[in-house]
């Protein structure tokens, strides 16, 4: 958390007279939405005027929160956003701990902003800013805006607004509160939430019952077609761009995808292969149990990184190829 000399300071710059940007990563997630509207509408609870931008576009699932549709598109609105950036006087960074996370066209902007930057986020090895609040055993960095919301001595603005973004935040970066960091203090936050109107029914639904044909189509691709490797441990699913456009993918019919290979019994690790809609890369996405690091093993070998037991990864050979890559240096780790 911040130092109380810090909580003051940033108190001071949170004026009606200051510009507030809010900024998430590129490809924005459940929690980095769901934390940048939290804080947005307690922010605006508080007096202050706020832009919310978010890189690119998001899922659909999760365009039914309030003061979704408000959200500046930076792809879609790129003069509305260098402008808000240009003029902010504050810029909390939120969800991810690198400008360069925030896009190619965002993140030169975020650099060259003269505004105070204030970084709240649980990724591993976070960029130097004006402010960081930098925990990676908080499992979503919802959870930390409630934190920050509480040092600021500010719970009672926390509204129903409020309430329904950071709980879809913390709710979709647990996995449904089953990941390992989930701790006490997390099912405290949502019950204090809850009390405050958070309704976890109609937030589940809005958010997971709205599969498409499509997404479902996908799905049944890739789990006929699972791969299990070293004695079990390991499962492998992978889609192709050809067998995305077939199927009408959507943003967001592969979230969570890759959690379906850590359902396997005895499976330690899973890995999800997609080559990319239009450029010739493959994003790639890891889950582990346990103690088994895949952030440090996409970091090694996959040019990414994230969290211990759930990290992303980017390769610039053909599906065939990282695949194969993966194989080779998989076997090679113990576990």
């Amino acid at each position: 958390m911040f130092t109380s000399s810090e909580i003051s300071e940033i108190q001071k710059l949170l004026t009606p007279a200051h510009k507030i940007v809010i900024i998430s990563h590129y490809n924005p997630d459940g929690d980095a939405v769901g934390s940048s509207l939290g804080l947005k509408h307690f922010l605006s609870a508080k007096g202050l005027e706020v832009d919310v931008i978010v890189p690119n576009d998001f899922p659909k699932f999760l365009k039914w929160m309030p003061g979704a549709k408000q959200i500046i598109i930076a792809d879609y609105k790129r003069k509305q956003a260098g402008e808000a950036i240009y003029n902010a006087d504050v810029i909390f960074i939120l969800d991810f701990n690198a400008s360069h996370r925030s896009g190619n066209l965002v993140g030169p902007w975020l650099e060259k902003a003269r505004a105070k930057k204030i970084l709240i986020d649980h990724h591993q090895q976070p960029d130097d800013f004006d402010f960081v609040y930098s925990d990676v055993t908080i499992p979503a960095t919802s959870q930390m805006i409630y934190h920050f919301i509480q040092e600021l001595k500010a719970e009672d603005l926390v509204n129903k607004e409020i309430a329904e973004c950071l709980y879809t935040g913390i709710m979709t970066d647990t996995g449904g509160f089953r990941f390992r960091s989930t701790s006490a203090t997390t099912h405290r936050i949502i019950a204090n939430l809850i009390e405050k109107g958070a309704d976890p029914a109609m937030i589940t639904s809005n958010t997971w019952d709205t599969n498409t044909v499509s997404r479902l189509q996908l799905l049944a691709l890739i789990l006929g077609r699972i791969e299990v490797i070293k004695d079990g441990k390991v499962a492998i699913l992978w889609l192709k761009r050809d067998e995305l456009k077939n199927l009408g993918f959507q943003k967001g019919d592969t979230e969570g995808f890759v959690n379906y290979g850590l359902s396997i019994m005895g499976t330690q690790v899973s890995a999800f292969f997609m080559e990319d809609l239009y450029d010739d890369f493959i994003k790639i996405s890891f889950r582990s149990k346990d103690d088994v690091d895949v952030n440090q093993f996409s970091r090694n070998h996959f040019n990414g990184g994230g969290h211990i037991n759930a990290a992303g990864g980017k390769y610039m050979k053909s599906i065939e190829e990282t695949i194969e890559d993966f194989k080779m240096k998989i076997e090679q780790e113990e576990f």
